[in-house]
């Protein structure tokens, strides 16, 4: 099956209240319909945040079709147009269209998560999120490419939080574990993904590395350790852990039960503590 290009409607929004969740996204015949990215309506006119977003869906959504191997890709999408913002002969007003129940904003950043991309998520695993948020940097300033990769890439990694629910698959409070094998291993899926341990100091603009040492009380790497995963790698997954490894285009576990990932308890949203490799 191919899928056929998506088609994206510029709509004028206005900025109403939602009360509840209320995604009007539907999958018909494997095409994701209906999708709202909305603009807050306080951001200033920028036209590469429009073409931006239109340029990442596309990415988006071939990408999403390979992930998925051949189950779904983004249809259509709806972006929303704040009303002070010129007007253009292609747009047309919103009907049920609403910024506060839209699939994802692009919207000042709060001081915790700055340029990141995140997915508002208050459920369990398998419950929905809110929406994701964008930042008007991360839609037009192209140097942070290089820390989050292509922006198709990252959308599809924010919609599988926002649709099915998933988590990432590292974890910052819990960088390392202890395999079954007893070895030290970075929190990753797969552990297929080969890299090094670095122990990073900056003074200033000059920073320097060196190898992790081991922790004689817990038996995992020193504090500030990092696992730097090698730029050439085989392994497909996963796109929760890092989707902007180029090999990497599966959410293995949402689409194959042959190879369901080993969970580990955890607390909060952490990261899933071992996986079978792809």
């Amino acid at each position: 099956m191919s899928f056929s290009p998506w088609i994206v409607a510029f709509l004028l929004a206005i900025h109403v209240f939602c009360m509840a969740t209320c995604s009007m996204v539907e999958l018909k015949n494997n095409g994701y319909e209906n999708l709202v990215i909305a603009i807050n309506p306080a951001l200033p006119e920028d036209r590469k945040i429009i073409d931006n977003i239109k340029n990442m869906m596309t990415e988006a959504s071939a990408y999403l079709f390979t992930a998925t191997q051949r189950r779904a890709y983004f249809k259509n999408i709806k972006i929303l147009i704040p009303l002070t913002w010129s007007h253009n002969s292609s747009y047309s007003r919103a009907k049920t269209e609403l910024f506060d129940k839209a699939d994802a904003i692009v919207a000042d950043p709060f001081l915790k998560y700055g340029d990141d991309p995140y997915t508002l998520e208050y459920g369990g695993c398998g419950e929905p999120g809110k929406y994701i948020h964008f930042t008007p940097n991360f839609r037009t300033d192209d140097s942070l490419l290089a820390v989050y990769g292509p922006r198709g890439r990252v959308f599809v990694h924010e919609w599988a939080h926002l649709r099915w629910g998933v988590f990432d698959e590292y974890n910052k409070d819990k960088p390392f574990y202890i395999s079954g094998d007893v070895n030290v291993q970075a929190t990753r899926c797969s552990t297929n993904i080969q890299g090094v341990y670095k122990y990073i100091e900056c003074k200033g603009k000059s920073c320097s590395s060196r190898d992790c040492r081991p922790d004689a009380l817990t038996g995992l790497l020193e504090d500030g350790c990092t696992f730097i995963p090698d730029t050439v790698q085989n392994a497909k997954t996963s796109i929760m852990y890092m989707q902007a490894l180029p090999t990497v285009f599966r959410v293995q576990y949402i689409w194959d039960s042959s190879t369901f990932h080993l969970w580990m308890p955890r607390n909060d949203h952490g990261a899933h503590m071992e996986c079978l490799p792809p």
